[in-house]
This record gives C-alpha cells, sequence and structure tokens, in this order.
C-alpha cells in the first residue's frame, strides 16, 4: 500500500497488493466515505425513457460513497464496499458498490478526521508491503505443506501427499526420495528469488528438501528450522516461538502469534495477564497494561450502536467502549497489537472475548 496524499479528514491510497484490503475492510466501515473511480449507466442514453435499459452506456466517473458496509473474505482478491452515492455526476442518493482490487487507487475519509487507530493500520500496510513475502515449508516423509506467510495470517499456497510408499512396503525409500525430489521441484517453480524461505518440520526429511530445492535451482534464502510436530502446527509453532529469528520478526501474523502465546502462558502459570471486559477495562485505568492485543473488529466496535457489534466478544461489544480502552493503554505507554483473527493464535484470541492485556505487574 502508498499512502499518495494526506487530505484534511482522510488519504488518497493505491493498493498494492491483496493482502491490504484485509487493513482497508477495517477502516472501510460504516460512517466513512470512500472515493474512486467507479461506473454507472446513464439513464439518458439508454433506449427507453427514464429507463435503465442494459443498452444505456455505463460511464466512468469518480464516484464517492458514505459507507454503510463491505464484504470481505480472507485470502481473497477483492474487497466490495457499499453505501449511499453523496458525490458523482449522476444517481446521487443511490446505492453503489465499488470493488476494491490491486492497484485501485482511492480517498477515504471521515468527519473529523481518520482514527489514530486508523492511521496505525494504514502505516502498518504500508511498512509490510515493503517487506518479501516469506514462504513457510512443513516437510514430512509423506507430506510437503506450502505456506505464505500474509499480513493476517498464512495461507496455504500448495500441498503435496505421497501415495503408498509406507515404512514396509518394498521400495518405500525410493518412492519417499521422489516424492520429495518432485515435491522440491514444483514448489521451486512458486518462489521468488526475493522470498525468504523457512523449511520446517519433525525429522530429516527437510534436510533432504532443502537439497532437492537447491538442485532445482532456487535462489532464494532457505532456513531450515526443526520443529517437534508436524503438519500446521508445525508453522504455528515457528511464529508463536520464534524459531525463524529475524526472517519473521516483522510481519505481523507472527508478532501477534507470540503475543497470544505469551498471554496463554501467563494465563495458565497465573501470571501478569488480564482478559475479559471488566478486567482489562481496570487494568488499563490503573496504567497497568504493557500491550493490549485485540481483534481489529472489536477494537472499532460502538457500545451505542448495536449494529457494529462484529468483534469477536459477541453481546460484550455493546458494553464496553474499547476505543476508551485503547486510549487508556496509550496514554500510560502501553501498546496496542490489532490482531487478525484469520490464523490459529487469533482463533484462540477468540476464545478470550477477543483481546488479551500482557501486564506491567501481576494483579491480586
Amino acid at each position: 500500500m502508498r499512502i499518495l496524499k494526506r487530505l484534511d479528514e482522510g488519504v488518497r491510497i493505491r493498493v498494492g497488493s491483496d493482502d491490504d484490503l484485509w487493513a482497508l475492510s477495517h477502516v472501510c466501515r460504516r460512517g466513512a466515505c470512500l472515493g474512486m473511480l467507479g461506473h454507472r449507466r446513464d439513464q439518458t442514453t439508454g433506449t427507453q425513457e427514464g429507463s435503465r435499459a442494459k443498452s444505456a452506456e455505463r460511464k466512468p466517473m469518480w464516484i464517492v460513497i458514505s459507507i454503510e458496509g463491505n464484504e470481505f473474505q480472507p485470502f481473497s482478491d477483492a474487497l466490495r464496499v457499499s453505501g449511499i452515492i453523496t458525490e458523482a455526476r449522476i444517481d446521487s442518493g443511490s446505492h453503489h458498490t465499488h470493488s476494491l482490487k490491486h492497484s485501485a487507487e482511492m480517498e477515504i475519509s471521515r468527519p473529523g478526521g481518520l482514527d489514530a487507530a486508523d492511521m496505525r493500520l494504514l502505516k502498518e500496510a504500508v511498512a509490510a508491503g515493503q517487506r518479501p513475502r516469506v514462504v513457510l515449508c512443513v516437510v514430512e516423509a509423506d507430506e510437503v505443506m506450502i505456506f505464505e506467510v500474509a499480513s493476517h495470517g498464512l495461507r496455504q499456497v500448495s500441498q503435496f501427499t505421497m501415495r503408498g510408499g509406507g515404512k514396509r512396503e518394498k521400495g518405500s525409500t525410493a518412492k519417499r526420495r521422489a516424492f520429495l525430489t518432485g515435491a522440491a521441484k514444483e514448489t521451486a517453480m512458486l518462489l521468488r528469488t526475493d522470498a525468504p524461505t523457512v523449511i520446517c518440520g519433525p525429522g530429516l526429511s527437510r534436510e533432504a528438501f532443502e537439497k532437492h530445492l537447491r538442485e532445482a535451482g532456487t535462489e532464494s534464502r532457505l532456513l531450515n528450522i526443526p520443529t517437534s510436530i508436524g503438519g500446521r502446527a508445525a508453522a504455528n509453532e515457528v511464529l508463536g516461538e520464534g524459531l525463524a529469528g529475524d526472517v519473521l520478526e516483522a510481519y505481523a501474523v507472527a508478532r501477534q502469534t507470540r503475543l497470544i502465546e505469551d498471554g496463554l502462558r501467563r494465563i495458565a502459570t497465573s501470571g501478569a495477564v488480564a482478559y475479559g471486559a471488566a478486567d482489562i477495562r481496570d487494568a488499563a485505568e490503573q496504567g497497568a497494561v504493557e500491550t493490549l492485543v485485540i481483534d481489529a473488529a472489536l477494537l472499532r466496535s460502538d457500545p451505542a450502536d448495536p449494529g457494529t457489534a462484529t468483534g469477536a466478544a459477541g453481546a460484550a461489544v455493546e458494553e464496553m467502549d474499547w476505543s476508551a480502552v485503547e486510549a487508556a493503554v496509550l496514554t500510560a505507554g502501553g501498546s496496542v497489537e490489532q490482531a487478525s483473527m484469520e490464523h490459529d493464535a487469533g482463533a484462540q484470541l477468540a476464545g478470550f472475548g477477543g483481546a488479551l492485556a500482557l501486564l506491567r505487574w501481576r494483579g491480586d
């Protein structure tokens, strides 16, 4: 994402990748305005007077809508934002839907200016767009899973599974070797030279897979990491334990996973952590919160408008002004992590109401 221009009450931006759409799905919500190039049928050009026949000409124009809602499917390539037209050459007051895709240019604004949380999310998207995408390969003797580290989760790119070749089957060693060789060749074609690649998994199959990747001609930076388990859980172990070092350190999904895993460990040991709306609010008011990890949608819920209560906390959303909690945390020198629910650690966060507070000291 690129911020092209600061406006009086918003920003003009250009979408740089599909990952930017997750951030925009939270910024483009009810109460904001979105302006971008769109098309409307001009009824004056139709064959039926006063009608909108399909033969009417679709004219390009700049269309500004007052947003009423949006539709976004994680890891998809389009975000649909709907609302009422407030500015256009024709059809003012009509419903319209903008489709936000890669390279789209738009202006987002809100009366009084965008919220500080929205601006932080946009700036994080800008920073994320400047980093190369990291590929995670989970390798076992009979299965290879390929993930791409997105800004808000793990996107599974491909999966290779060996058919037959059990340990007791004659020639199984040769079959496993052929399987890993073939999987490595297919994977090498998916990798970009600027994409660091983390190879992980239990056992020694990952060593053979790295060798086959090199032989297949990949020039990507490779990092080989042992894990205690295989499958998707191995990828989560790499993220949660920080096993990849500086390769994944700056990525939001890795940071969020580490923070949530830290919070869960503190809960298990009665450590310095708070969960539940009331306890987090009290800790924030006391200046005890070091880091608040919160569902990005929950942070934007409006306690005065049940229609915005779309966060993980359900009914509790209507009773808590999370923006006030955020302000208290920041005023006391703490930090706020706007988390995605589209990765496994995010699902665990949802189980605790969508928010965890890592504290500076343990409460009574």
